[in-house]
């Protein structure tokens, strides 16, 4: 059982007013009573004014001033902007929640990374489903298996239309926004990955191959350009002992924005980042890298 929540909120900056900022980052942290939305940047202030108002925060005229609201960044924008910004709220001593990728290339992602080293400030990675107890016990049984081979999924149609179809992710496909998630998955479930190949369009399917140091071979198929009920994610990991699947259809999501909040809010606490952090963002990127690149 979780123990009460004794210290004092941390207060967080929010950067970002889009649907993502909106429908989980801002409700995420203005529940507590381990943060509190301190304020709201936006290039659009208007934008930003009506993220903040439902919890009365407060909107900041410029980045600025939202580092001066907070002890912790959390950013909810296209990772070019976030690696623009995230150095320097690194280097004003400001911890920072980060989502994935890092940034649009390699290089953006190792300059945030080295930004955060060299501050020594607290990051964490939103990798949403890492963070849900069901993930956790599925890793956990994971690591007590051989894996010979695994294949998963993660496809959706949020990029055909609506409000998560957005330039970057009408630009640069599945494999940035939803390789992540899975890579990070069969990376843990599997073993580290020592090689990632990829075969198709980022923009419609795109295939990933991944050998792993321990000799295994995994696979994962990416879009968010398929017309489905829902979205599914889905992990299958097959060995000689048997076979362990993961699936996300029944999950509740809240459960698992509960605990990010708790864990950042401890990390900041402690002064200590977690697993799950810049270094992991930019092991991370530099596999998508490996799969754009066999792509191209």
């Amino acid at each position: 059982m979780t123990e009460p929540w004794t210290a004092d909120p941390v207060r967080v900056g929010l950067v970002g007013a889009g649907p993502w900022a909106r429908t989980m980052h801002a409700r995420m942290l203005a529940a507590g009573p381990e943060t509190e939305l301190a304020g709201v940047w936006a290039r659009r202030p208007e934008a930003a004014a009506d993220v903040a108002a439902p919890y009365g925060a407060a909107t900041a005229s410029s980045f600025a001033e939202l580092l001066d609201m907070c002890e912790a960044v959390a950013f909810a924008v296209p990772p070019s902007v976030q690696a623009e910004l995230a150095p320097s709220a690194a280097r004003a001593g400001r911890a920072l929640l980060l989502e994935k990728p890092l940034g649009l290339d390699l290089a953006s992602a190792r300059g945030l990374a080295d930004a955060v080293a060299d501050s020594g400030v607290v990051s964490q990675l939103v990798l949403s489903k890492r963070y849900h107890p069901r993930t956790r016990e599925f890793l956990a049984r994971a690591r007590q298996l051989k894996v010979a081979g695994a294949r998963s999924c993660y496809v959706h149609g949020a990029f055909l239309d609506g409000e998560m179809a957005t330039g970057w992710r009408l630009e640069h496909g599945a494999l940035l926004d939803l390789g992540p998630h899975l890579l990070d998955l069969l990376d843990l479930a599997v073993g580290p990955i020592a090689s990632v190949r990829a075969a198709g369009d980022s923009r419609r399917w795109i295939e990933l191959t991944c050998e792993h140091q321990n000799g295994a071979v995994s696979q994962a198929s990416l879009s968010g350009a398929v017309r489905l009920p829902r979205a599914r994610t889905r992990v299958e990991l097959y060995s000689e002992e048997e076979e362990l699947v993961y699936d996300t259809a029944e999950f509740d999501q809240d459960e698992g924005w509960a605990v990010l909040r708790r864990e950042f809010a401890e990390a900041v606490r402690e002064g200590r980042s977690r697993d799950v952090d810049a270094r992991r963002g930019l092991r991370l990127q530099e596999l998508l890298e490996q799969a754009r690149r066999s792509a191209a």
